[in-house]
């Protein structure tokens, strides 16, 4: 008997400790993403979107490339990962921000807004590097939240925990 009550303490302990993280994922908006899912964000914010292009390589909106426009740093962001997605999808018309879903704004997925509303607006919507499809969306914001968002600055081992290795890109932080 003693055996039984043992195991169902030991089994309603793992339920809540189980239930409290996934609730506590829910709160924050985070979930707990799979290394391979955050590595193909990784790649996917470096290369088929080139996000550092306008947020720079660590997210702090450092760019790199001058001809882009200045992105923010995502580093220092409070948004939610439903606000986050939104954003990647919709981009932000008028402030440099491209529109990543290659359906926005040609129905009302976006605020309701068409390109004819924003053209009567006056705002200007960028053409992304690429599309992206929605499972590419959660796995750039599962890499944003796993690596650059609400991590504080960039120094040497978060610059090697980033890239996975030492870099070249690491040298510019003291050891």
């Amino acid at each position: 008997m003693k055996r039984v009550r043992l195991y169902l303490y030991f089994l309603l302990a793992g339920t809540v400790f189980v239930g409290g993280l996934w609730s506590m994922s829910l709160y924050t908006g985070r979930v707990f993403a799979q290394t391979d899912t955050v590595a193909a964000g990784g790649r996917i914010y470096r290369q088929k979107g080139d996000c550092q292009a306008c947020h720079g390589w660590a997210g702090d909106g450092r760019k790199m490339d001058s001809q882009m426009p200045d992105g923010a740093n995502l580093r220092e962001s409070t948004l939610e990962r439903e606000q986050l997605i939104f954003v990647i999808k919709c981009g932000l018309p008028g402030r440099g921000m491209p529109a990543f879903d290659r359906r926005a704004y040609t129905d009302d997925r976006c605020l309701g807004r068409t390109h004819d509303d924003l053209e009567r607006m006056g705002l200007e919507l960028f053409d992304p590097a690429a599309t992206l499809q929605n499972r590419e969306v959660d796995r750039l914001a599962d890499f944003l939240y796993e690596k650059v968002i609400g991590q504080g600055p960039m120094d040497r081992a978060k610059c090697i925990d980033f890239w996975g290795e030492e870099v070249n890109a690491c040298d510019e932080f003291p050891q």
